[in-house]
């Protein structure tokens, strides 16, 4: 195999990183006792029936110890913060139970998986109130084995929220998956690890301090809910499955010894071709999959994961037979996509900063459909970002219910680690992305920046998925409809 080439740049355009921006927070590693990352253990199934599977999920508060002394109040999936780990395997049928243990309202949005909308998908159209419950079912039929994420998306609260710990890893596998040489035992050479950012007063949480409208962040980098985490390695390789579940903060990755590793996949499945790089960025919502190989090092050694200059995740080397073998260039075969003829391009516009920002120049309402696609249909979409390139930011932009390929960034190749299928992409200030969309579910579906800030201030929109031979009719509650069934207004 010839030796690749290996990519040594973050791709993002420099001048519209977030510590650009004149509220920003920069990351700091607080000087804190180390501890062991903790690794959210696989939620277990309430009964298997063939390929029937059920689950139970509940939103609940916990306290969590963060840093020494008093614990903080967190929520959680099944858990004190964060949430269990759930794994779907393609072609099965599910059936989720998902109570609310919370004193206000809340949604669980499935990020990345192509189920039905606006009730099954989880968005701020499927409320469940306090102390109840609500029961959703579908057929999972993805591109591909990827790493997703479910989270919280009421409106207006989802950043709230998310800040607060409801957020979880969703893993999809598949045959194909399970075939290939990668790393593949879940907690020992495959790791999920959530990156996020908080700060913290007298060890407590306190969102409406921090509150930034352009996206809130936080000090202390909080990676799977653990600061100053350490994981033991024990395999020469190790495959991380990142998510960037901040809010708003976007994440440049590396080593500190510059040691390369090999991106195989990202939101939402593999790459073709793998891609060697020594920097990694992630902007809010998106996922990559890396393998890195330790095989050089000894045991005791440590390496440690960055971000631009602050430390994450210590890595400490265990005693392991070194395996120096690359990742094949080619894993599996993505399909291209061509865009339907008859299909007409779509525009949207992410404009704006703090209170000012808008998507095709309206603020969301719920009752409003924006736009329509045809099941089954490929589409290509030009997605817009108008801030002014010297003085803007990176909006992510993401769809519910869909994958899309990326074509073009301002009319060139996209880069060299987006030739998978996506659903969320940063969009760089003054850029054009053009992205080639199909939904293969019906639906009303959310499209929105995911600074999750912005979402709640309005920059988000819906579309309709429609099937000429099979038109369906959607309720579409205001959140004065919602509100009107809440027991309580008051949090």
């Amino acid at each position: 195999m010839a030796k690749r080439e290996v990519y040594t740049d973050y791709f993002y355009d420099e001048n519209v990183y977030d510590f650009h921006d004149g509220g920003y927070v920069p990351l700091v590693m607080p000087n804190v006792p180390e501890k062991k990352l903790l690794i959210p253990e696989v939620l277990q199934p309430d009964r298997v029936q063939g390929d029937e599977i059920w689950y139970t999920i509940v939103a609940q508060k916990g306290e969590t110890a963060i840093l020494p002394g008093l614990k903080t109040k967190t929520w959680g999936y099944g858990m004190s913060i964060l949430g269990k780990t759930v794994i779907l395997e393609d072609g099965k049928h599910y059936h989720v139970h998902i109570v609310n243990n919370l004193d206000e309202i809340t949604t669980l949005h499935w990020h990345g998986l192509n189920i039905p909308g606006p009730i099954t998908d989880g968005g701020p159209h499927a409320p469940i109130y306090p102390g109840g419950s609500r029961d959703i079912e579908f057929t999972l039929h993805q591109e591909g084995a990827q790493t997703d994420w479910m989270h919280a998306h009421p409106c207006p609260n989802t950043a709230r929220q998310v800040w607060n710990g409801l957020a979880a890893f969703v893993i999809v596998t598949d045959e194909q998956a399970r075939t290939l040489p990668l790393p593949q035992t879940y907690g020992v050479d495959d790791i999920p690890l959530v990156l996020q950012d908080r700060t913290y007063h007298n060890n407590q949480l306190d969102y409406h301090k921090d509150y930034d409208v352009d996206g809130t962040l936080g000090r202390y980098p909080l990676i799977n809910g653990t600061i100053n985490g350490v994981f033991h390695v024990t395999t020469p390789k190790l495959r991380l499955r990142l998510l960037n579940g901040a809010n708003r903060r976007e994440f440049r990755l590396h080593f500190a010894d510059n040691r390369p590793f090999t991106q195989i996949a990202s939101d939402c499945g593999f790459l073709d071709p793998v891609i060697d790089l020594t920097k990694l960025m992630l902007t809010p919502a998106e996922r990559a999959e890396v393998v890195v190989n330790f095989s050089d090092c000894q045991p005791g050694e440590r390496v440690v994961l960055m971000s631009d200059d602050t430390p994450l995740v210590n890595f400490d080397i265990g005693n392991f037979s070194p395996n120096k073998q690359p990742i094949a260039d080619h894993l599996v075969t993505i399909p291209q996509w061509q865009a339907d003829t008859d299909g007409q391009l779509q525009t949207t516009v992410m404009s704006g900063m703090d209170e000012n920002v808008r998507l095709d120049g309206q603020l969301f309402d719920m009752t409003r459909i924006d736009r329509q696609q045809q099941l089954g249909k490929t589409v290509d979409w030009d997605v817009k970002n108008t801030n002014n390139p010297d003085g803007g930011m990176i909006h992510p932009f993401h769809m519910h219910g869909c994958h899309f390929q990326v074509i073009s960034r301002n009319g060139h190749a996209p880069y060299p680690n987006e030739t998978g299928f996506k659903d969320t992409i940063g969009v760089n200030s003054g850029e054009t992305v053009r992205i080639r969309v199909r939904f293969d579910v019906l639906g009303v579906f959310m499209y929105h920046c995911h600074i999750l800030e912005h979402e709640d201030t309005g920059m988000m929109a819906q579309i309709k998925i429609f099937d000429p031979q099979n038109p369906q009719n959607y309720h579409l509650k205001s959140m004065t409809e919602i509100m009107n069934h809440y027991p309580s207004k008051k949090e």
